[in-house]
């Protein structure tokens, strides 16, 4: 082996140092002791110490600081999986696979210092793979200011060290992958657009609305497109009108993409029919990661948003017993991410107003309309509680006042309220603007989720057929009086941001609202 060889494998390891980021779950647990191959090597803790990772310090004192992966097949398992993890939508080269493989190349002409370096290399690698797979490559709360999940905890060792007293790498592999039902349709999805030849499109424009049997010169465009995406099946003949075949096809595709299907080309249909391979591709892979983020097991009872999608479904034991439209926050006001527990329900809720509507709303509004608070029902409170008339309020003193909205057919929350504890101030709600649902695109809120049917899911998760059923609810809303009832079943709340999914082996892909897909997937690769 010529020396410049080992120069190059001596670079080689000082580099991986530099350039794997070393951050991984907080351990809850170090099991102490591994059975180790006979052939296993003494290390130098201090050059374990070198990598500045303590997870991977308590990793090798688990095994008395002795090398790790003397089996051939262990280590080829593992390359295996880093090597094909584009798969899970991560990065082999961010677990410095091509070194390793260079490495596992020349094992039997390896040195034994060689060997112990390659193996510390190994299990650094490895380590932060695992933990990418289970918890994502980044932390929501360093990238958002409105995400509130509960942190996922992984015991990467713990993991390791059984797989490796029960000889099966793959137990570790198997634990670490996350089993959601869409988190699997969106590995399922990676593989369908694999199946699609590499595109490159050119961009349809938009001029004005195309209908059926219209003639315009982008229906070839379009048709092309269609056909590419298997919508259309590709014998049909480009022309540029606008047939029963064309339309039937552009209603099968607006479904998939959460449009209405109404084989109206219009300039949402255009925007989706303007992506390319590549940007699926990267969009998949983004919703792939915050999957990763959102819990491994939502509960036998729960209510999910899913914020792009507009919609709440209630699942019980795995199956959707109920579906809502819901309206949620603009990109401007966006509706938070988060886990939670529903708490109660409000009949007939007052509504505080909120200090961002208060600012950029109410305030404004007094200011122009004196009659504007008196004309929405909203009283006035003063620091100390006490209410302020109307013809006393003082634009002066605006921002010092509570804004309290009474209960009534105006009330901004509508008939009820479902509440659940969370930093955001957010809750369920019924509207006094009804309208909203009646739209396809309904980021409309400033943050809160507005219900469609709002009564119908208050007496679903109260689940009292005898004091709260239908009859009862509505005597309390004709009452008009505010009234507070305690959810008791244990219904934990979500609320979900994914924009991607495959099902029966077709892609599903909704509107980036709130543009997270892109600038997510390009922190990821860079």
């Amino acid at each position: 082996m010529k020396k410049g060889y080992w120069l190059l494998v001596l670079f080689v390891f000082v580099q991986c140092k530099k350039e794997i980021n070393p951050t991984l779950t907080i351990e809850k647990k170090i099991v102490p002791k591994v059975t180790l191959d006979r052939q296993s090597l003494l290390l130098d803790s201090n050059t374990v110490s070198t990598y500045k990772s303590k997870g991977l310090m308590d990793f090798y004192r688990g095994s008395a600081f002795h090398t790790f992966w003397v089996a051939k097949e262990n280590r080829e398992k593992i390359l295996s999986e880093i090597g094909n993890c584009s798969d899970q939508g991560l990065n082999p080269e961010d677990y410095n696979y091509s070194k390793l493989t260079a490495l596992e190349k020349n094992w039997t002409t390896l040195t034994p210092t060689q060997i112990k370096s390659y193996d510390i290399l190994i299990s650094y690698n490895f380590r932060i793979y695992l933990a990418h797979l289970a918890t994502g490559k980044m932390n929501p709360k360093f990238l958002y200011g409105n995400w509130d999940l509960k942190p996922k905890d992984i015991a990467i060792n713990t993991l390791l060290f059984e797989a490796l007293n029960t000889k099966d790498i793959t137990s570790a592999l198997t634990k670490c992958k996350p089993k959601q039902q869409v988190y699997v349709s969106l590995l399922n999805a990676l593989k369908i657009l694999a199946t699609f030849p590499n595109n490159t499109i050119t961009t349809i424009p938009f001029s004005e609305k195309i209908k059926p049997s219209d003639t315009a010169s982008t229906l070839i465009s379009i048709k092309k497109r269609l056909i590419y995406w298997k919508d259309l099946k590709s014998t049909d003949s480009l022309t540029e009108f606008y047939d029963k075949a064309t339309v039937k096809a552009l209603k099968k595709f607006q479904f998939r993409h959460g449009l209405i299907p109404d084989g109206v080309i219009g300039k949402s249909t255009i925007n989706a029919l303007n992506f390319s391979k590549e940007a699926r591709r990267q969009q998949i892979i983004a919703n792939i990661e915050r999957w990763r983020w959102f819990p491994n097991e939502f509960g036998s009872l729960y209510t999910l948003v899913n914020i792009p999608n507009f919609s709440l479904v209630v699942v019980k034991n795995q199956d959707t017993i109920e579906s809502h439209k819901v309206v949620v926050g603009t990109d401007k006001r966006k509706s938070p991410i988060l886990s939670s527990k529903l708490s109660s329900v409000v009949f007939n809720p007052t509504w505080t107003v909120p200090p961002t509507i208060l600012k950029e709303d109410v305030i404004p509004e007094s200011i122009k309309n004196s009659n504007y608070l008196a004309s929405k029902n909203i009283k006035v409170y003063d620091s100390n509680n006490k209410e302020v008339a109307i013809k006393n309020w003082k634009a002066s003193k605006a921002n010092s006042y509570r804004y309290v909205q009474d209960p009534g057919v105006g009330n901004s929350l509508g008939q009820m309220k479902i509440l659940f504890p969370n930093h955001f101030s957010v809750y369920l709600h019924d509207t006094n603007h009804k309208d909203g649902f009646s739209r396809h695109y309904r980021s409309l809120s400033s943050g809160c989720t507005r219900i469609d049917n709002p009564l119908l899911l208050a007496k679903t998760v109260l689940d009292d057929s005898i004091n709260w059923n239908s009859e009862k609810i509505d005597a309390v809303i004709q009452a008009g009086k505010t009234k507070a009832i305690k959810i008791k079943a244990n219904i934990l709340h979500y609320q979900l941001y994914w924009t991607a999914w495959s099902k029966k082996d077709q892609l599903y892909f909704r509107e980036d609202i709130y543009n997270l897909d892109q600038e997510l997937y390009n922190r990821l690769r860079n």
